[in-house]
C-alpha cells in the first residue's frame, strides 16, 4: 500500500529542473497539462455540437417535440455534470489529504 502512494501518475523527464531552461520546463508542464485538459475540452465541444445538431433535427418535427427534447437534454446534462463535479471534487480532496499526510510524515522524520 505504501509503495502505491509513491508512484507518479504523470511521469516527468529524468533531467533535473536546475539543468533545463525555463522554456523547456514550461513546455514540459504544458504537455502534462494538455494530457488532462485535452479530453475535457473535446468533451465540451462535442456535447455542445450534439446538442445543437439534435435540436435542429428535432425542431423540424414540431415545436412540442423540440420543447420536450430541450427539457430532457438539459436535465440529463445537468445531472451528468453534477456527477462529474462531485467525482472530481472527491478526488481533489483525496489528493489534498495524501499531500498533507506526506508533509506530516516528512516533518516527523525531520525532513523539510
Amino acid at each position: 500500500m505504501e509503495g502505491e502512494q509513491e508512484q507518479r501518475l504523470l511521469i516527468k523527464d529524468q533531467t533535473s529542473e536546475e539543468e533545463s531552461s525555463l522554456v523547456t520546463r514550461v513546455w514540459n508542464e504544458s504537455k502534462l497539462m494538455w494530457i488532462v485538459a485535452g479530453p475535457a475540452i473535446f468533451t465540451r465541444f462535442s456535447t455542445f455540437g450534439i446538442n445543437v445538431i439534435s435540436q435542429a433535427f428535432v425542431g423540424h418535427i414540431g415545436p412540442r417535440e423540440l420543447a420536450a427534447f430541450a427539457l430532457v437534454f438539459t436535465v440529463l446534462i445537468r445531472f451528468a455534470n453534477g456527477i462529474l463535479v462531485r467525482f472530481f471534487r472527491s478526488i481533489f480532496f483525496k489528493v489534498q489529504n495524501v499531500k498533507n499526510r506526506r508533509k506530516k510524515s516528512l516533518k516527523e522524520r525531520g525532513g523539510p
